[in-house]
């Protein structure tokens, strides 16, 4: 894990008291609200529709036990004692008064935390795969990569008021865990055919209003060229970038309108003036970042033994046994585990932790995973190195503190933003919606049977739930004042990455639970052996699903006929 060098904490420590010099000026009437607005949101605080929301950087997603502890304090000394996990691995606290935001930030710095550019129109946080560095499928551990960037794009002075908001993902794996297809730029550790280690990029992806799948503009990018290339795609776009309408300001959207091919070769002419200036990555800073994240003390295991031990509890465990299956996977030492902790309880907002379970967290990472935890993309918190011999005893653990729904990757283990309860964007609300629907599906059996699903719930077209590359995506919106929910079909965030299509017209807040049935139904019936949802969906296309949620619509046709 990163730690801070003594110019890390000054620079930090003076941009608390910077900002706590300009929110008593605001406080004082001396800034009025739009000189306010700018400085506010490079501090991560935003005016939601009740109170102000502070965003908490946690860059790609990494924890400490010490942070954990730090984070329970604030929410319950701050705030209303608990915070929320966001699909870009952050923290968020919904409730804290707008005078006591730069005591938080102070608070923060105590523990090498802060919440610099994760609101604004910058370099957001870098995030990555929740089980870097403790995974098999990887081809190198992305955490140092995302760390080079996160110190490169820090303050950076040229990129710091882009046309709109920036963000970029790391995956180390074949597949992908961290949706680079869906980022303003897309980074996967590759192997050219000399067997060298690089990076493949993707540019323009996106959701909101225009979802775009992003485009590859490099097959292979050396290592050491990283920063200097990532600024030649910076400075290109924010050249060229539509400063004058913020819905068309993404840089997918450029990248539409040029075409991956043109926008790929002005990056290209743009990386000639830049390839080889100081930017140009070292071996020694390559190796000085990757020191930061050596392997933890591994023990050496018998893994059959363990193995062994383990299958016996699971016999005369149901309930672990499901734990298992679901909550834990394979680590590339021998004798170990990655466990998530699911935060999608029933009747518990997606993603939220309480100060006590913040406190929870921390202990179990102290006792079972080096004092450490990853924040996920999918809104729950791993423990990525835990004994296999400890899996029984943390499974108790967990249970006790509500970490141990044996659900994830499934039904019930949805991305959910927060929706109208919070937002003063949102259309709708969403957390109820998502509550309907795991009381809808209590049946862990059943939830099991659907295997790997994927449901993402956004309250407007900003896509905060990333509804457009859930297998089953639901979109609050607004009708003449009411709210209703458009369902939408096929999305992926993975490397088969797609964007989901929209079933038909919109339904009403009590409706969701059994359009959703209806849709599983489908399924069901026509899945073959244990093909997942997106597969059974690619193969039979959208129009059987259409037929049993709008029979009406098929009686019409018949009439027609």
């Amino acid at each position: 894990m990163y730690l801070y060098n003594e110019q890390d904490q000054k620079i930090i420590e003076q941009r608390v008291a910077q900002f706590q010099n300009q929110t008593d000026r605001y406080l004082a009437g001396e800034l009025s609200d739009d000189e306010f607005l700018p400085l506010r949101l490079q501090n991560g605080l935003y005016i939601q529709r009740l109170a102000p929301m502070l965003r908490i950087a946690v860059p790609y997603g990494l924890l400490n036990s010490i942070q954990l502890r730090k984070l329970a304090h604030i929410t319950r000394l701050y705030d209303k004692g608990y915070c929320h996990v966001t699909t870009r691995q952050n923290i968020q606290l919904n409730w804290p008064k707008l005078e006591d935001v730069p005591k938080i930030l102070a608070e923060l710095a105590q523990v090498e935390m802060h919440a610099v550019q994760t609101s604004g129109n910058c370099i957001r946080n870098t995030t990555s795969d929740q089980f870097a560095g403790a995974s098999r499928d990887e081809l190198e551990d992305p955490r140092p990569w995302c760390e080079i960037i996160r110190q490169w794009s820090t303050f950076h002075p040229e990129f710091a008021f882009l046309p709109r908001k920036f963000k970029i993902a790391v995956s180390g794996t074949d597949g992908d865990r961290a949706a680079i297809q869906v980022h303003d730029i897309g980074i996967q550790i590759v192997k050219n055919s000399s067997n060298e280690v690089g990076f493949k990029i993707y540019v323009g992806g996106g959701l909101g209003r225009t979802p775009v799948i992003g485009s590859i503009i490099r097959e292979f990018l050396p290592q050491k060229d990283l920063l200097t290339y990532l600024d030649a795609i910076l400075r290109v776009y924010n050249r060229h970038g539509n400063r004058a309408n913020k819905y068309k300001a993404r840089i997918k959207i450029l990248v539409k309108a040029w075409t991956p091919e043109i926008f790929a070769q002005e990056v290209e002419d743009e990386w000639d003036y830049t390839k080889d200036t100081p930017g140009k990555l070292t071996l020694t800073e390559i190796n000085r970042v990757k020191g930061h994240f050596t392997l933890p003390p591994y023990e050496i295991l018998d893994d059959k033994k363990l193995d062994e031990e383990i299958k016996t509890q699971a016999k005369k465990n149901i309930a672990f046994d499901k734990w298992l299956k679901r909550n834990v996977r394979a680590h590339k030492i021998d004798g170990y585990s990655s466990v998530t902790l699911s935060l999608k309880p029933t009747g518990v907002a997606p993603g939220d932790l309480t100060d006590s379970q913040l406190e929870a967290i921390a202990e179990l990472a102290d006792e079972f995973s080096f004092s450490e935890v990853r924040a996920t993309h999918n809104q729950n918190i791993v423990l990525a190195d835990v004994k296999k011999s400890n899996l029984y005893n943390l499974w108790e653990k967990a249970k006790m503190s509500g970490f141990a729904t044996p659900n994830i990757n499934t039904l019930t283990d949805m991305i959910c933003c927060p929706g109208g309860d919070f937002c003063s964007l949102a259309n709708a609300k969403s957390i109820p919606i998502a509550e309907s629907i795991q009381r809808k599906f209590e049946d862990i059996d059943y939830v099991h049977d659907l295997g790997d699903l994927s449901l993402n719930i956004s309250g407007c077209m900003n896509a905060c739930g990333h509804h457009h590359v859930g297998n089953i995506g639901i979109l609050g919106v607004d009708k003449k004042g009411a709210e209703f929910y458009q369902i939408q079909l096929g999305g992926s965030s993975g490397i088969d990455a797609s964007l989901a299509k929209v079933l038909g017209p919109s339904f009403g807040e009590s409706e969701v639970p059994d359009v959703i049935e209806k849709i599983l139904s489908i399924y069901v019936e026509n899945r073959k052996d244990d093909e997942l949802f997106i597969d059974t969906y690619r193969r039979i296309g959208i129009d059987p699903f259409k037929e049993k949620v709008y029979p009406e619509n098929l009686a019409r046709k018949k009439r027609g006929k």
